[in-house]
């Protein structure tokens, strides 16, 4: 899989779908002007461990545009308390709440992260 190929067009329809076939799900709200967001993509996001792993744990990866102010992300950001991208969020497989993560992403954290929304507590049925 190329370091771009996986990402697939936010919907809320998408997303839903995803959740309901329980599968984790990254959600990365982002437009053309935001340097932090370019930064990320090219440093994180792009990068080959990120799209293995995404693909190795059946993660969904969704991207919203924001760039032309699109009111389904504008809704979507305003949800999560946000006036603008980037905004990440990753939605565990377990069907729980949306975990924010960081706007200025690193690579380790995000594989890590990845890893706990695929084998969450309640997912495996270990507390902890």
């Amino acid at each position: 899989m190329s370091s771009s190929d996986y990402w697939e067009p936010y919907s809320a329809e998408r997303l839903e779908t995803a959740r309901s076939e329980g599968r984790a799900v990254l959600a990365n709200m982002t437009a053309a002007w935001c340097i932090t967001c370019l930064m990320n993509e090219k440093a994180v996001l792009s990068s080959t461990e990120v799209s293995d792993a995404l693909e190795r744990l059946n993660v969904v990866a969704l991207k919203g545009d924001w760039t032309n102010q699109d009111p389904r992300i504008s809704e979507l950001l305003a949800k999560y308390g946000r006036t603008s991208v980037p905004l990440y969020l990753l939605y565990p497989a377990d069907g729980g709440d949306a975990k924010i993560l960081p706007q200025i992403l690193s690579q380790d954290d995000l594989l890590q992260e990845l890893e706990n929304a695929v084998d969450s507590p309640l997912s495996t049925g270990v507390t902890q």
